[in-house]
């Protein structure tokens, strides 16, 4: 595990996806220039998706990208217990700002299936969806963040966070609405080589800092987001640890 964590400040969150979605643009490119390339050894990338404003405006800024989409797999690291039609979910909003616009085939794109009833046979879907299509675990986790810490979600002093085995959980007291959602774990994101915060607003200041200064990760969950390689703290100066 990287447990270092790079920062990388920006003047507004323009800048930052520019020059974020430039890197990941890179990094696929490197993982694609080898018949074995990425973690998983296949030229293959592996990433996992996030919603919020800056995961989505991510996103949309990679709609002209000459990426080669049929040489990546799409995970999400959480999702609400909606149907992906609901605005709610972090599934149709990935498909509307990218996802709709990019010639990527289906079965690359791994969503939750939710639909508003039991969560657990998405939960079971999905660590099987993970075991085979994702063994060595991820190239990229994006990661949005809140500012109380949360990533996915996982909000602080819930089981959700406290789990330190299972790969995707259900959770069922969310503090913010809707309270249903399934959610990648700490164990999960700690299996991608590299983990990338996206973070805006002052708002989340205290939380980055929480982030750069490696806190208690109950109490602040970003803080427990750690690749194994790299992780990067992308920015605006709002937002910049103190």
């Amino acid at each position: 595990m990287s447990n270092t964590v790079k920062t990388n400040t920006f003047t507004n969150l323009e800048q930052l996806i520019d020059v974020s979605t430039s890197a990941f643009q890179t990094l696929i490119s490197e993982i694609h220039s080898s018949p074995t390339g990425g973690v998983n050894g296949d030229g293959t990338a592996r990433v996992v998706l996030t919603g919020g404003t800056a995961g989505i405006r991510f996103l949309a800024a990679l709609v002209s990208s000459d990426i080669d989409w049929s040489r990546v797999k799409l995970f999400f690291g959480d999702e609400r217990n909606v149907a992906v039609s609901h605005p709610d979910s972090n599934e149709g909003q990935a498909r509307a700002a990218l996802l709709d616009h990019i010639d990527i085939p289906e079965g690359n794109i791994f969503g939750y299936g939710l639909d508003g009833g039991t969560m657990e046979p998405a939960v079971t879907r999905y660590e099987a969806h993970l075991k085979v299509e994702a063994p060595e675990g991820f190239d990229l986790h994006l990661l949005g963040m809140g500012g109380e810490g949360h990533i996915n979600s996982l909000f602080p002093h819930t089981p959700a966070v406290r789990e330190d085995a299972a790969l995707v959980v259900a959770v069922t007291d969310s503090p913010k609405p809707p309270a249903e959602r399934v959610s990648l774990t700490l164990p999960a994101v700690r299996k991608a080589q590299k983990v990338w915060l996206l973070v805006s607003g002052a708002e989340k200041a205290e939380a980055a800092s929480a982030v750069a200064n490696r806190a208690e990760y109950l109490d602040w969950p970003a803080a427990g987001a750690v690749g194994k390689e790299e992780t990067i703290l992308w920015v605006t100066d709002d937002a910049a640890p103190r």
